[in-house]
């Protein structure tokens, strides 16, 4: 618990609320014991997580929609960004799993550690309030925002073909050349083709994103 704590940054007044946090229903139906587990948690810990995701790109993303401002906050607080979160923190080393939980895998499987990310939030909540909860969000969240802005936020595919229009008769096709890594943590590679000639190549954990980065290396080489 100890060891949790210090990778948080944050020391719990009431370390039972970190141990229910990390209790997945298994464990506790194997024990026999009236163990709680960590779905009550879980529910309580979506909603902050919501709420201080929400309040965060509102304040930092004025110039975004309601509707891309929607779809941004549900890549943050779905399973795979969750489960990315609860692998920086190392979350399945420390989680109380039965016996047959573990030996399958479930200390490195999405749905447990999603689960359980949002429960720690729900712990950090009840514990010591919402600014400490707020902290905690905003270390993961807030880079991967900064990231998403790097690439998103400026399109350079759309550029790219805005450059190639200017030339009728060019055709411009995105190949993927490769698809790598397990269904967690993928990596793709792409290759931009003006004709039959490779003009780009890029990757990312996603084809989009592959596809960004082999329009930028193209727009480069051809000096814009």
């Amino acid at each position: 618990m100890t060891e949790l704590q210090e990778k948080i940054g944050y020391k719990f007044n009431n370390v039972e609320l970190l141990k229910e946090a990390l209790t997945h229903s298994s464990f506790a139906n194997e024990q026999h014991k009236k163990l709680k587990c960590n779905e009550r948690l879980e529910f309580l810990g979506d909603a902050v997580l919501s709420i201080v995701v929400s309040d965060y790109i509102f304040a930092n993303c004025p110039t975004l929609p309601e509707g891309e401002l929607t779809k941004l906050r549900a890549s943050l607080v779905c399973e795979k960004s969750l489960h990315k979160f609860a692998k920086q923190l190392d979350l399945g080393k420390h989680l109380f799993l039965s016996h047959g939980e573990r030996r399958s895998g479930g200390a490195s499987r999405a749905s447990i550690l999603s689960d359980a990310f949002e429960a720690v939030i729900a712990a950090i909540y009840l514990d010591g309030g919402i600014e400490p909860a707020r902290k905690h969000i905003l270390k993961y969240v807030v880079p991967e925002i900064e990231h998403r802005k790097s690439i998103s936020f400026k399109d350079y595919k759309t550029s790219l073909q805005e450059i190639i229009q200017k030339n009728p008769g060019e055709k411009l096709e995105y190949i993927l050349v490769s698809s790598t890594g397990p269904d967690h943590d993928k990596h793709f590679k792409v290759e931009v083709h003006l004709n039959s000639n490779v003009i780009g190549r890029g990757g990312g954990k996603s084809k989009k994103e592959a596809e960004q980065q082999a329009a930028r290396e193209a727009m480069e080489l051809m000096g814009y």
